[in-house]
């Protein structure tokens, strides 16, 4: 009864620990299908397994919601401020123990950002398949970290098994011919109203006012891409949150499809039932459907790869 007043968080993350062994969770799922895919797999490095819990912890909260980040720092930050404050002792060390469950939070959370470490790597058993990144950003973008170069973009991407990555900076155009320790694809992501599109391939410069003001002007983007031969993809959370009612327009306009996983932590809660809704509007129109990292130099791991083969806009 002593060690459990003592140490009541390790004995309770102990018993979690326990519980999920007993029901654990496939490392992998097809996010079309719902179930694990039968041709790849997750490899973990040593140093990885041997970080754990520490490694799976770290992904854990890169992967929360922007929702659930909220929630988390403020309902931990008022317990564990709590926990300190009300342990005996003078008003100045429970004060003290008080900030210091916060400031571990912002820390951790610095950590989880920051902190090179080692990452799962995703392999694949047929050879002729490409492990791609459909969205991705570097420093040229306005919200991409700084020192984020097309370089450091290829090697996170190598170090998780991607052979290959478009790069979707906002508003400017990839077009450096960068093969190495992956490839990079030429792309952009466009930003017109109330919506972002990824423009992938044989992408040129476009009047981006003549796409805002209004969700018809907007659309029109869609046909201006198939003009150019370039591939237009509707990006998360934007449609989602912001043009749900229209995707039947999008798909009329000339939209080549959608993504179905961003891992934006603000397109992180995109909901299942949705997802569902739009895999079936892509294959009644037969579109494509795509994962992204939509990295921004901020964080290690993704949240999903693409497995795709040559086609003839590229993968």
């Amino acid at each position: 009864m002593n060690l459990l007043r003592r140490h009541p968080i390790a004995i309770a993350l102990v018993a979690l620990l326990l519980v999920t062994a007993i029901h654990p969770l496939p490392p992998l799922v097809d996010p079309v299908t719902g179930s694990p895919p039968g041709d790849v797999e997750l490899v973990r490095p040593a140093l990885y397994v041997a970080a754990a819990p520490l490694s799976d912890t770290l992904d854990a909260l890169t992967f929360l919601s922007l929702e659930r980040a909220r929630w988390a720092l403020a309902v931990w930050g008022l317990a564990l401020a709590a926990w300190g404050a009300l342990r005996p002792g003078t008003a100045r060390l429970r004060a003290g123990r008080a900030l210091l469950g916060p400031i571990g939070l912002v820390l951790l959370g610095g950590a989880t950002v920051l902190l090179p470490r080692p990452v799962p790597r995703l392999a694949a058993a047929d050879s002729a398949v490409t492990i791609l990144d459909y969205h991705a950003h570097t420093e040229a973008s306005h919200d991409g970290r700084p020192g984020w170069t097309y370089a450091r973009l290829a090697a996170w991407h190598a170090r998780q098994g991607f052979e290959a990555s478009y790069v979707t900076d906002h508003n400017v155009i990839f077009y450096l011919p960068v093969n190495e320790p992956i490839r990079l694809l030429p792309g952009v992501e466009w930003s017109v109203y109330r919506q972002h599109v990824v423009a992938l391939g044989p992408v040129q410069p476009v009047a981006r006012d003549s796409f805002g003001a209004s969700t018809p002007r907007m659309l029109r983007l869609f046909a201006e891409l198939e003009r150019q031969g370039a591939l237009g993809i509707a990006s998360l959370p934007e449609y989602w949150r912001n043009h749900l009612d229209d995707l039947d327009a999008f798909v009329d306009a000339g939209a080549d499809g959608f993504e179905i996983v961003n891992c934006a932590p603000k397109a992180l809660g995109f909901p299942s039932p949705v997802r569902r809704e739009v895999l079936a509007l892509a294959a009644r129109h037969d579109l494509v459907v795509v994962g992204a990292s939509d990295n921004h130099g901020w964080g290690q791991v993704t949240c999903v790869w693409n497995v795709s083969q040559p086609g003839t806009h590229g993968y």
